[in-house]
């Protein structure tokens, strides 16, 4: 799908004769240079293009770029130098993405874009980082200033250095109890499990994990897109407990976005995201075109991860005969995170209750959902080590 959005973006930019920043452009190698006071990262490409900064890691110390048409065939990562910890570059929505962990606190300086010259025959993205408290002379010492790495174009097979983002929603919450079970409302359910996938996630050191509400608070369901893709997020997952008038009926079932839904994803997109930025010479026609790319690929990342989530969680809890659903869900509507509803089983059934309610088994349910992450991203590395 990665493959099929740069060729057609590159079709685009002919076709359309709207020049779509950075399109066709591929990922030659990435340099790093510098101390600990200020460090340079250097991305090689074989044409010219441009990059917008999703996080400027002054909350977290992690920096992210996005290089919209940019290709990076199977990723690449490296270790770090200077103010830079370590580095991936990987595949993002409609293009690559740097992202960076710092070693300290650090700003970026400024960015900026070298054409060929000076004996050099491709183009270079530069970013500069500043520490935002001067080094001592020691640290510069041991910095190895002015020594540079170059990653290899073909990737490394080793697990990606960096945290992936994961968003957890705790379904309803204050005003909005959700359903009703025998022995409470679903609004405390859902921030039970949340809570517990979350010190799962975090235990096993291999994610950031941002909680869209972490107390009985009402949070609208728009606000929870946006935290989702502010926190420029890997993956969403928002948990709820079913409910219906037949107190027989339990199970687990997933729901991801439907196409026919695809169109409220407008009133999340911003004239700074990368594909409407690309349509900013003139034809409209070229960013519609790629922001349906976008949803299309992140509802095919969605689609795959609900299978994957139900193959776990099918080993705790019973699925419903059709357990993966597609609906128009609002907190499933961002055009660029891939995301997905669980309902972790029926709260009205006595049984379901029953596990949603004891931390035992409640655990154990979540841990299923834990490992289904782990497959999913284990899965993408695979891929991107072919």
């Amino acid at each position: 799908m990665l493959a099929f959005v740069g060729a057609a973006i590159g079709c685009l930019a002919v076709v359309a004769g709207a020049q779509a920043a950075g399109s066709g452009a591929d990922i030659l190698k990435v340099r790093l240079g510098g101390d600990r006071t200020e460090t340079r990262i250097v991305i090689d490409l074989s044409r010219s293009a441009s990059g917008k900064v999703a996080s400027d890691g002054a909350d977290d110390r992690r920096v992210v770029v996005n290089l919209p048409g940019v290709s990076v065939e199977g990723g690449l990562q490296g270790g770090g130098l200077g103010l830079v910890k370590a580095w991936v570059v990987d595949d993002g929505p409609g293009g690559a993405r740097l992202r960076l962990d710092l070693a300290s606190d650090a700003t970026i300086k400024r960015r900026f874009l070298l054409p060929p010259a000076d004996g050099v025959s491709n183009y270079r993205y530069v970013i500069d980082l500043a520490a935002k408290s001067p080094a001592t002379t020691t640290q510069v010492a041991q910095s190895n200033t002015a020594r540079f790495l170059s990653a290899p174009v073909r990737p490394t097979k080793a697990a990606l250095p960096l945290k992936k983002v994961i968003v957890i929603d705790a379904g309803h919450g204050g005003k909005d109890p959700g359903a009703r079970g025998a022995e409470g409302n679903e609004k405390d359910v859902t921030l039970a499990a949340a809570r517990a996938l979350k010190s799962q996630l975090e235990r096993s050191g291999r994610y950031k994990v941002v909680m869209t509400r972490d107390t009985d608070v009402y949070v609208d369901h728009g606000v929870r897109v946006q935290i989702a893709r502010r926190a420029d997020a890997d993956l969403f997952i928002s948990l709820h407990a079913d409910s219906g008038s037949d107190p027989s009926l339990r199970g687990a079932s997933v729901y991801t976005l439907a196409d026919r839904a695809t169109g409220r994803s407008a009133k999340f997109v911003s004239k700074d995201d990368w594909f409407m930025q690309a349509g900013s010479h003139g034809d409209n026609g070229v960013s519609t075109i790629l922001l349906d790319l976008t949803q299309r690929m992140t509802r095919n990342r969605s689609a795959s991860f609900a299978e994957v989530l139900l193959a776990r969680v099918s080993d705790h809890q019973p699925l419903l005969r059709r357990s993966h659903r597609e609906a128009g869900l609002a907190v499933l509507l961002a055009p660029d995170v891939p995301a997905v509803l669980l309902e972790m089983g029926f709260i009205t059934n006595a049984e379901d209750e029953a596990v949603l309610r004891d931390p035992g088994r409640r655990n154990r349910l979540m841990s299923s959902v834990g490992d289904a992450i782990d497959d999913y991203f284990g899965q993408q590395t695979k891929l991107a080590s072919r």
